[in-house]
């Protein structure tokens, strides 16, 4: 039954999103004769290979991504290449984050990240004074909302808390010595060079983890076919820092990287996520079945049995059940939608499409693009930024739909908004791509990474709030993108007509419950052989039962292993909220109101939480020149000149990450005889 509703799923994806688009009842049609061929294959599904010839699609991709199977797949690699796969970490020892360095515990940890990620245009790790200047000046523009050229202090501490790579702060840290490393150790700082792979992302550079995953090589055996020299690095955000005390760590595979054309059943890269963040290991599986079934254009997931071999270190080590997820790349696309060509983006900020200038390196690094970018595509984001900016509402209404498939959207909102993923647009401004249809011209959106799904992102609200989230203002603060167009006619009542379709269809609690239980008996074998203790959660979180959740680890040097978090409220598994959100979405429909979240309430629920609430004082109280209690664009920029010149310890005319770590440590932490605050909200101070 599962295999056979994938199935049909993608037929409907190909059916809506192809630029010819067939009929409802020519889709039925060609559903149904595809489905009584599949449910004739099913049982004759497991005793068949899945070869190494570059097949396309069809049948084998689907064998592959059959939901409830479980492959096995062994990994050889040698020490050497073993060690190469570790990422820099300037927490290590002799790091200058290290135990004794000298960035030490400090502002630096937090917003180096976002000026480097903002401002660096030429992407070479290292902010220039022209670069800094104008980040200045663009930051001042988008934080300037009223364009009343000065900002309040209310101001600054919100855009501020919009730089974190977290609600609330950066994971906690706690006391502990250094977390096992893979043998052999980090390699030296600066190490990745031209063999490095990925970005690494924002919450794992915040704590000094990269700036890029290396790449290695390795031998893949997938159900007894041989992959040779495949390309093998890891991947993820706080997935990979909750997990980097483990061998169990997100992995990503490239079959294509050196054997050009090389395939896996039509594919040629795959992500193994390591499901740590989610003890019930299908939050992201089923909620991308949600999606897929919804008619919105998201990737198939499987799993596997992933053992490791190092000569002379592991022998058949078994890592333990990770998730295979199909990569979003242009095999996806041609499949989706029907061709190769168009731009794929991966936008991480939490204020997508408004503008940042009528440069494309200005937009460059919030917008990730997964593929090369043309100048018109590029030219088709800014033109979007700008309507979202500046078109009044009758003119944005009418120009909307040459840019967004209102429809697709529409689907892709009502999903996101019943599964309450706060971890995502949403919320934290990630975990989705865009894709900008080369015929249409249109953007369209793709879901990606739902291992917080099913209001399961404890920072960002409470448990009643995440379960009655309101339908209507489903996003935490102000997105003007997404205030604006759920203020288009044509786009709300679509919305709220997929909402109630969904809600009464898909994500009904028997059927959701179902779902659990099917995909549980399949994967528990696979848990319990990684150890009784993840086992006895998986299967209470199976049950319904409220689950602490991992608390997200601290930098390399500075903790101890993962484990539940004692101070972070339950939370409810996929049964219990299920169960609570479809009620409150059925009572919202009719008329009732739903939770409305603030981006910058504090634990107490009053203003100024967060790290901004500190962080964005101590830099208005830096900057203020004229101590007005009002920050003007002169004041910035002469503040920003003024630290170039200190922060540029080594006087090479650039800032490094180390240098903006430290000048902003020295710059922003109160003077002596000051109060300072005891630690960021939700977190340990160092050396408690």
């Amino acid at each position: 039954m599962t295999g056979r509703f994938l199935h049909e799923s993608v037929q409907r994806d190909r059916a809506h999103f192809s630029p010819t688009r067939t009929t409802s009842r020519q889709s039925a049609a060609v559903a149904a004769a595809v489905a009584a061929t599949l449910a004739l294959m099913l049982p004759a599904v497991a005793l068949q290979r899945l070869g190494p010839e570059p097949a396309t699609g069809g049948r084998a991709t689907e064998r592959l991504f059959h939901l409830s199977r479980v492959w096995t797949i062994r990994l050889n690699l040698s020490p050497d290449q073993w060690k190469a796969m570790e990422p820099a970490s300037t927490f290590g020892p002799g790091g200058p984050f290290g135990p004794g360095g000298p960035g030490r515990f400090g502002p630096g940890m937090f917003l180096a990240p976002a000026f480097l990620e903002q401002g660096d245009a030429n992407h070479d790790q290292r902010l220039a004074r022209h670069e800094l200047l104008a980040l200045g000046d663009r930051w001042f523009v988008q934080w300037d909302a009223d364009k009343s050229g000065s900002l309040d202090a209310t101001e600054v501490k919100t855009s501020v808390n919009k730089l974190m790579p977290a609600p609330g702060g950066p994971p906690p840290m706690g006391p502990g010595g250094p977390p096992p490393m893979a043998p052999g150790g980090p390699p030296p700082m600066g190490s990745g060079g031209p063999g490095a792979a990925g970005n690494a992302a924002r919450g794992a550079s915040a704590f000094g983890i990269g700036p890029r995953y290396p790449s290695a090589h390795a031998d893949l055996g997938f159900e007894g076919e041989a992959f040779p020299g495949i390309s093998l690095r890891y991947k993820g955000n706080f997935s990979y820092m909750q997990s980097r005390s483990s061998l169990k760590r997100p992995l990503k595979v490239d079959l294509n990287d050196g054997h050009r054309g090389r395939k896996l059943a039509g594919v040629t890269e795959f992500n193994l996520h390591s499901c740590v963040i989610d003890p019930g290991y299908m939050n992201d599986a089923l909620s991308l079945r949600l999606f897929r079934d919804a008619g919105v254009p998201a990737p198939r997931a499987t799993y596997g049995r992933v053992t490791l071999t190092v000569e002379g270190q592991y022998q058949d080590q078994y890592l333990g059940l990770y998730e295979l997820v199909e990569n979003i790349d242009t095999n996806f696309a041609e499949e989706r939608f029907g061709t190769r060509k168009g731009a794929l983006f991966k936008p991480s900020t939490p204020m997508p499409f408004e503008d940042l200038g009528d440069r494309w390196e200005l937009y460059e690094r919030a917008y990730a693009p997964k593929t090369p970018v043309t100048g018109e595509e590029s030219r088709r984001v800014i033109e979007l930024a700008k309507l979202v900016s500046h078109a009044d509402d009758a003119q944005f209404a009418a120009k909307l739909p040459e840019y967004v498939d209102l429809d697709e959207l529409a689907r892709f909102m009502a999903v996101t908004a019943l599964l309450s993923t706060m971890d995502s647009i949403l919320g934290m401004g990630h975990n989705y791509y865009v894709y900008l249809h080369p015929k249409t011209r249109q953007f369209l959106f793709i879901p990606w990474d739902l291992d917080h799904s099913f209001g399961q992102f404890a920072m960002a609200a409470s448990q009643v709030e995440r379960e009655t989230l309101s339908i209507h203002r489903p996003w935490v603060g102000n997105v003007k993108f997404l205030e604006r167009v759920f203020r288009v006619d044509a786009f709300k009542r679509a919305y709220l007509a997929h909402l109630e379709e969904f809600a009464a269809t898909l994500f009904t609690p028997e059927r959701m419950h179902g779902q659990v239980d099917e995909l549980a008996s399949a994967l528990r074998p696979s848990i319990r052989d990684e150890s009784q203790e993840k086992l006895a959660r998986f299967d209470s979180v199976v049950a319904g039962e409220a689950y602490a959740p991992v608390a997200p680890g601290p930098p390399p040097g500075m903790g101890g292993p993962d484990r539940p978090s004692e101070s972070l409220p339950l939370v409810k598994p996929i049964k219990g909220f299920v169960t609570a959100r479809a009620e409150s979405v059925r009572r919202q429909l009719k008329g009732e109101s739903g939770a409305i979240l603030d981006r910058q309430r504090g634990p107490g629920g009053g203003p100024g939480g967060g790290p901004g609430g500190f962080l964005g004082q101590a830099l208005m109280d830096k900057v203020d020149g004229d101590s007005d209690g009002m920050l003007t664009r002169d004041e910035l920029q002469s503040a920003f000149m003024r630290w170039f010149q200190a922060w540029d310890t080594d006087r090479d005319d650039v800032l490094s990450d180390s240098e903006l770590r430290a000048g902003l440590r020295d710059t922003l932490i109160p003077a002596r005889g000051t109060r300072a605050p005891a630690s960021l909200p939700g977190q340990q101070p160092p050396g408690k």
